[in-house]
Parts: structure tokens; sequence; C-alpha cells
């Protein structure tokens, strides 16, 4: 996505200008894409120290200051318009002027490193439990560790391309059915995302265990993903799927047709 089409967006996104459509691609684009997230981050920290300076008021004492020169300029002056056009009228107007951008300016400086600063924070927390998370995945001793390790995912808000992966392959590769079907359960909540729904469609075709394959087919109709209707008839028609396998790929032929 272009850039400047890219800015325009999270703008939008932003000040909650966007339709439902577009705010889901967003997001998705968001969770996968680091440079594009790290814009957002950028952008509302921007839009919000705008916020802050544009309500920014002189002080009591600036307005007072300001005020003395302004009657110390006019007294003795002819009433009328022209003592406004005075030149010292306007370098007192300008010194405030001058005073309330250095004030925002500065504002602006502080807010937009202290978000600098929680945004790295952030960043690392991320990476970090993202490292936990996979650790305990890969521990192919223990399957309450590797339940554990989803359930890390679980508390994630946005999963990016590492833990998507990590959660596709607990999936459909672990050997314990409570741990695949938690990872799936973790995927659905970033459902949203096309590679979380093409892992899930493609999860389909090949998930031999009973348990997910049910799970599965109930997600994929929630989703209404057409698509998979070819993916349920072999289901339907394959002997090695037992009973409610085959009930569960019927229903959800026919709730997609």
């Amino acid at each position: 996505m272009e850039k400047e089409k890219l800015e325009n967006l999270i703008i939008d996104y932003i000040d909650g200008h966007l339709t439902d459509g577009e705010r889901a691609s967003l997001e998705s684009e968001l969770a996968r894409n680091g440079e594009a997230h790290q814009l957002y981050e950028q952008l509302k920290a921007v839009m919000h120290a705008m916020d802050k300076s544009a309500s920014l008021e002189p002080s009591a004492q600036l307005k007072s200051s300001f005020e003395k020169a302004l009657l110390e300029e006019m007294k003795g002056k002819p009433r009328g318009r022209q003592v406004f056009f005075q030149p010292t009228f306007f370098q007192a107007a300008a010194a405030v002027a001058l005073v309330l951008s250095g004030v925002a300016i500065g504002f602006w400086i502080n807010e937009t490193n202290q978000q600098k600063e929680e945004m790295l924070a952030l960043r690392r927390e991320v990476e970090s439990t993202k490292q936990i998370m996979q650790s305990m995945l890969d521990n192919t001793q223990s399957a309450s560790q590797r339940l554990q390790g989803v359930n890390v995912a679980l508390q994630m808000q946005t999963a990016d391309e590492q833990v998507v992966k990590a959660l596709t392959k607990a999936m459909n590769e672990d050997a314990n059915s409570n741990v695949r079907l938690a990872a799936l359960d973790a995927l659905s909540k970033f459902q949203s995302a096309p590679e979380v729904r093409k892992a899930l469609i493609q999860s389909l075709a090949t998930q031999k265990d009973p348990i997910v394959q049910i799970a599965l087919i109930q997600l994929l109709v929630r989703m209404k993903e057409k698509e998979v209707v070819k993916d349920l008839e072999r289901m339907v028609e394959d002997e090695q799927n037992i009973k409610a396998v085959k009930d569960e790929a019927y229903n959800g032929i026919l709730k997609l047709s």
C-alpha cells in the first residue's frame, strides 16, 4: 500500500471516519506490517499532541503582561483603529504569539518523546512476550507448558506473522488435542487477518484430529467461508472420518450453501 494512502487511512482511522470494512482491512495491515504499525503510533502521537496544543491558553501572568503592555501603549494615544497599527502593539502581540508558540512546541516535543519511550517499552514487552510464547510452544516434553504458551498468545491484542505461524503449527502438528484446540481458539481471536483466515481454511483440508475438525468447521461456518464447501463435501465422503465429524461437515454445507 502506498505510504500517502496509508497515512490518510490511518488518520481517518484515528478520527473514527472509516467504514467497518476499511477499519478491518487497516487493522489487518497494522497487525502484519511493522512499519505500518510504527507509522500509526507516530501519527497518533502527533495528532494527540496537536489536539493538546490547540487547547493551550496563555497563563494568567502572560495575559496580564500582555494587557499591561497594551494599556501602556494606548495611554495618550488617540482612540480609533490607528492604535492597533502602532509598531509597539505589533511587537507586544508578536511576543505573546512567540511565547505561546514556544509553549505549544515544547509541549509537543515533550509529548512526542514520551510517546516514543512508551512505544519502545511496549515493543520490548511484546517481543519478550513472543519469546516466552515460542519457548513454551517448543517444549516437546510438556503439553501443559505448550498450552500455557498458547494462553500467552491469547492475551495479545494483535498477532504478527511470527505469532500466526507458531499458532498454526501448534494447531496442525501438536500431539496433544487440547493444545491443538487452544491454538485454534487463539487464532480465532485474529480471524479478521487474511493470513489467519488462509491458515484456517488450509488446515481444514489436512486436519485429522476429530475434536479440532469439528471446532474448525464451526468456526469457518461462523466466518461464512463459503469456499470451504468442497472440503466439507470431501469430509462427508471420507470413510476415515468419524460420524460426528461427517455430521458437522454436512450441517456446515447446508449453512454455507
